[in-house]
């Protein structure tokens, strides 16, 4: 085997087993009841957005973003128009400038990952045998992959942190004709687009950290020796802008911002999709996402549901697996 693959063989008594299937009874209870808290919150939320939305939709207004009137202030109002800044967006770590709304830094490193291939077998007298094949490979990873966990970190071993972070950049002043859009409607502006850097600017970041940056071919800057050969600890950042462009927004008119819409009892509304969109569509929209996500959650709540009941009741298999084919038949 490559120094990079490694097996371990552990073995486990049936009195071991049984010890653990007791306390896994202890988490299965909890998992199975938890099942019933998410579920019914769930169903309750799902109602309750129902609800905003349908009554958001009969209280809705239209009105153009290019006046302000004082009629409308603390009103639902809907409006599709174009989202500018007044002025350029720049990650001030590197230097870079784009003409955008926004700038988003990714940032990636080189590092070793860890893999598990893992079988087990039971034996008579109701013990087992699991072997575990652990892999290890290069590879790049926007997060960083903490070393000291592998099973064998000697030879594997990671930076203890990134250098730099990834992080987006927004341009002052973002706004829809005089309504100046709020923080977490900017946040929901998502037209990302490619932004390669430019040789000049890569020398520019060079300078600027007094160390090399390199660029690659698609344009994205390497701090590191040869973007070719990797080695680990090396990173790889590439940039991306969401453009100037066509937004619609439903939210509540206070002077010339825009505030989230408050439903007594039930919940808020402040929306913002790129691109035109009725507010017809913008609520269905809306709608359809709350059914995906109860979807979601009512499938969450039925994998704890399964996963309690086969810790709770894994203990009849054990104790059936000291004849290893009727354990099967018991755990099936």
């Amino acid at each position: 085997m490559s120094n990079d693959t490694f097996t371990t063989t552990t073995n486990k008594s049936w009195f071991s087993r049984m010890g653990n299937a007791v306390t896994g009874i202890l988490f299965g209870v909890i998992l199975f009841f938890g099942s019933f808290v998410l579920l019914t919150w769930n169903e309750g939320r799902a109602i309750k957005r129902e609800k905003t939305l349908k009554i958001g939709a009969g209280l809705v207004v239209a009105v153009s973003p290019d006046e302000i009137l004082a009629a409308n202030q603390g009103r639902l109002v809907h409006f599709s128009g174009t989202a500018v800044a007044n002025g350029t967006v720049t990650d001030p770590l590197f230097g870079i400038v784009a003409d955008a709304l926004k700038l988003r830094r990714d940032v990636e490193m080189y590092q070793w990952d860890q893999s598990e291939k893992t079988t087990t077998k039971e034996k008579l007298g109701g013990g087992t045998e699991t072997t575990t094949t652990y892999s290890y490979a290069k590879k790049w990873s926007s997060s960083r992959i903490d070393s000291s966990l592998f099973k064998v970190p000697g030879g594997h071993e990671n930076p203890a942190e990134m250098s730099v972070q990834g992080q987006t950049f927004e341009a002052p002043g973002i706004h829809v004709g005089a309504y100046q859009l709020s923080p977490y409607l900017v946040q929901l502006i998502n037209n990302y687009l490619a932004r390669p850097v430019t040789k000049e600017e890569s020398e520019a970041a060079s300078a600027r950290r007094s160390s090399p940056v390199e660029l690659t071919t698609n344009g994205a800057l390497y701090l590191g020796k040869d973007p070719a050969n990797p080695v680990i600890g090396d990173l790889r950042i590439t940039y991306e802008q969401a453009v100037s462009g066509p937004v619609s927004v439903i939210a509540s008119q206070v002077a010339n911002t825009l505030e989230p819409f408050t439903v007594k009892d039930l919940g808020s509304i402040e929306l913002l999709k790129v691109g035109t969109l009725s507010a017809e569509a913008m609520f269905q929209q809306e709608q359809d996402g709350n059914t995906l996500l109860t979807w979601i959650m009512r499938l969450v709540g039925f994998v704890m549901m399964l996963v309690g009941i086969s810790l709770i009741t894994n203990i009849l298999s054990v104790v059936a697996s000291v004849i290893p084919f009727l354990g099967n038949v018991v755990s099936a």
